[in-house]
């Protein structure tokens, strides 16, 4: 027969798809795709509506006997399901683990095909969401709800559709959303932490959730690692826990490591060659694969996944700080609490202004105790029953932002220790991003730079969290670059000082060896290094309140921050720790930030007056002592700030009001109150600048500003031809317009 005639012959069409139209085999069926591989989901219509199906692929009887080997194997394993869908999703992409793989090897023997439709099977079903997995898979699942006990789902173009399945219990992993997803770093380890929120409701108060994703451990890893940490403990030291510098994976690190690796090599190697069966097993299969009657045999080595698993937590345990090793080092956080034995661990996101639950707890009190005393500890300070309770610092190797810890014995607290962590962030804020997140004006901006700039006394006052620190260390960079800001007490690790000539003096509350370090030794310290600006941060004790006292008859410049809630609340408690009413009156500005769910603002501003005038907004009555005060600036109602000094230039000209802070600034520098007024008025114009250039990195702000005073003429003759070669093509920078200002730095000279 001819080609010709090849092509000639008639041809059959092939079957429609069962979910077109023209299927007339399949007239019930609505959709029909493949979501995965091996994996197909159908849409059908049925009398009570829509039923969805999902055929995933199936096993033989041989495959059948290997899951159901697998699956009690796993049994005991420590082997958790994803935490929300898109988890769900990357787990089947991703696949077994080698040490998984190396498990599933050993418990099954079948051919290739077999093996993959088993690792499918396994996968889902020991490592997924179970039943739920192929609906996982599907883009088309909107929703997915439980009805008379049966899941129920929406897709994109029908619903709702049952699905046959009951009695799941990952219906609310399956409706989790994730929020977050990133890793922690931990000496070499990266450990995945995901911030997500639960959508089924009724099972939990707490919607949003943080959890660890530690290493999962196989049946009799748990044993392996308690053993090895046992040896380690027990391991002779010769020189080389004292041999640390501070950085991770050196000292402590370096040798808990080298010997946890070399107890558990042997440990898993002895187990795989007591296992004569799976021996013998890989003899035959190997001398089959010789003649190619056999696939070649996997390794009989342990997987070496699998060591790095197990010492992770001997790391973590020893190195680290047990189940707080991850939150304390992860710089997304901002609270992490412990309460008490058996209970979750409770961390506050940044960003969040709730506290959230963790999949972490300490569930026998000798470990909680350990890691209270080993905080303690490293911070030079030792809780016993003596002194059940300590307020430390800390600073791990690796971490950059400093660390602050309440922790307690349980001989006085109730239920088991207890830990309290607050942390600073790492990058500090500037006036920019404070600007930008509506948190203050520019107007006050410029009013703190007057201040810090002409060594001012500025107290940030508000209950703890809504931002005092934040707010003090965002202004820092507005003393000048050649002045010498030095800060004391222990608060003063908190402060961020990017000056070279800065100093930072810390006292502790405990004994040391050879004396005890007091607010007195600071004070008297600090005066002998000559400082422009003095740093007090957390006047909250007696002693802080008379270094405060002492630092304002110094005549320096001074910033600091206290727990007070309201003018009336800082006159009372100043009072109460002893510092006389009338030094109230040498502060320049006292600030009061407030939060207000997840928002953090300056709620008012407002100056203390030793004598009434018509900016009084009040009236304090203490110890025979009248102090008046004034508010030079609040938010309102509505979200925007009320400043009391209105000017053609700021761009309204409803009233005149003159700050009682311009006449202060004018009495320190000796200059007329106009001249005071014009440098306002100029710096207001570089925040305004700095605002729109968008200029956020702290590090970025201070080298500008001290170009700024170095040489105020050709940094702005700069910044206007930068402006020029932008995309505007022309000159409209704020600073060009700084009329009078080289006047003004020369009258304040």
């Amino acid at each position: 027969m001819s080609a010709a005639s090849d092509t000639d012959r008639p041809t059959v069409a092939p079957p429609p798809a069962p979910a077109d139209p023209d299927a007339w085999y399949a007239p019930t069926v609505l959709r029909q795709e493949a979501v995965h591989p091996g994996v197909v989901v159908t849409v059908e219509r049925v009398e009570e509506g829509f039923r969805y199906r999902a055929r995933e692929p199936s096993l033989s009887a041989e495959g059948t006997r290997a899951l159901e080997r697998v699956q009690a194997y796993f049994v005991d394993a420590s082997t958790t399901p994803p935490l929300t869908r898109q988890g769900a999703v990357e787990r089947m992409r991703t696949g077994f683990d080698p040490k998984y793989e190396r498990a599933i090897d050993r418990l099954a023997d079948c051919s290739p095909a077999m093996r993959r439709r088993l690792a499918y099977c396994a996968l889902s079903r020991v490592r997924c969401l179970g039943p739920l997995t192929p609906h996982a898979l599907d883009d088309a699942i909107e929703v997915a709800d439980e009805r008379d006990g049966e899941v129920v789902v929406h897709t994109t173009d029908y619903a709702p559709a049952r699905t046959g399945i009951t009695g799941t219990d990952h219906l609310e992993r399956f409706a989790s959303e994730r929020l977050a997803r990133y890793t922690v770093p931990f000496l070499d380890f990266e450990v995945p932490v995901v911030l997500y929120r639960e959508n089924v409701l009724g099972t939990d108060p707490f919607a949003t959730k943080y959890a660890v994703r530690e290493p999962d451990l196989l049946p009799g890893d748990r044993a392996l690692v308690e053993e090895c940490k046992e040896r380690v403990w027990e391991a002779p030291v010769e020189g080389g826990l004292l041999a640390s510098e501070g950085e991770e994976g050196d000292g402590t690190a370096r040798f808990v490591r080298e010997r946890a690796e070399a107890v558990l090599s042997r440990r898993l190697t002895a187990e795989d060659t007591r296992t004569w069966v799976d021996s013998l097993r890989y003899r035959v299969q190997s001398a089959l694969a010789e003649y190619d009657l056999a696939v070649p045999p996997v390794d009989g080595r342990f997987a070496p996944d699998r060591l790095d698993d197990l010492v992770y937590y001997v790391l973590r345990d020893y190195v680290g700080y047990g189940h707080l090793t991850v939150p304390i080092r992860d710089g997304h956080l901002e609270d992490v609490e412990a309460n008490r034995v058996g209970e979750r661990v409770k961390v506050v996101p940044r960003g969040f202004d709730e506290r959230v639950p963790t999949n972490l707890a300490f569930e026998r009190e000798t470990e909680f105790v350990n890691v209270v005393t080993q905080l303690a500890a490293t911070d030079g300070v030792e809780v016993n029953a003596s002194t059940p309770s300590a307020k430390v610092n800390l600073r791990p190797p690796g971490v950059d932002e400093t660390i602050r810890c309440a922790v307690a014995l349980p001989t006085i607290s109730e239920g088991g220790p207890h830990i309290s962590i607050r942390k600073q962030s790492p990058d500090p804020l500037t006036p920019v991003d404070l600007v930008v997140g509506d948190s203050l004006p520019t107007e006050l901006v410029a009013l703190l730079w007057l201040l810090y700039e002409h060594h001012g006394v500025v107290l940030f006052a508000g209950p703890t969290g809504v931002g005092k620190t934040t707010l003090m260390n965002a202004h820092v960079p507005f003393i000048p670059y050649d002045d010498r800001p030095v800060s004391i007490d222990e608060g003063s690790r908190e402060v961020w000082l990017p000056h070279e000539t800065g100093v930072s003096l810390t006292t502790r509350d405990h004994e040391r060896e050879y004396k005890r370090v007091t607010m007195a030794d600071l004070m008297t310290e600090a005066n002998y290094l000559n400082p422009d600006v003095e740093v007090i941060a957390e006047i909250n004790t007696p002693a802080s309140f008379a270094s405060f006292a002492q630092m304002l008859s110094t005549g320096h410049g001074v910033l600091g921050t206290t727990h007070a809630e309201s003018v009336e609340k800082l006159v009372n408690r100043a009072v109460e720790q002893g510092l006389p009413a009338y030094l109230l009156a040498e502060l320049d500005l006292v600030v009061f930030p407030r939060q207000t769910d997840s928002e953090r603002y300056v709620g008012e501003v407002v100056e203390l007056l030793d004598e009434p005038t018509d900016r009084s907004g009040g009236v304090i009555e203490r110890e025979g002592v009248t102090v008046h005060y004034g508010t030079v600036c609040e938010r309102t109602t509505d979200g925007e700030f009320d400043f009391a000094y209105d000017h053609p230039a700021l761009g309204d000209a409803a009233r005149d009001c003159r700050t009682r802070v311009f006449e202060r600034v004018a009495d320190r520098t000796d200059r007329p109150v106009e001249a005071v007024e014009r440098e306002f008025l100029r710096k207001h114009r570089y925040v305004e600048y700095l605002v729109e250039e968008d200029v956020s990195d702290a590090d970025d702000l201070f080298g500008f500003l001290a170009d700024l005073r170095a040489n105020e003429a050709a940094t702005v003759e700069r910044v206007a031809a930068m402006r020029r070669r932008g995309e505007r093509g022309e000159d409209d920078g704020e600073p060009a317009r700084a009329d009078g200002g080289e006047a003004d730095r020369r009258q304040s000279r």
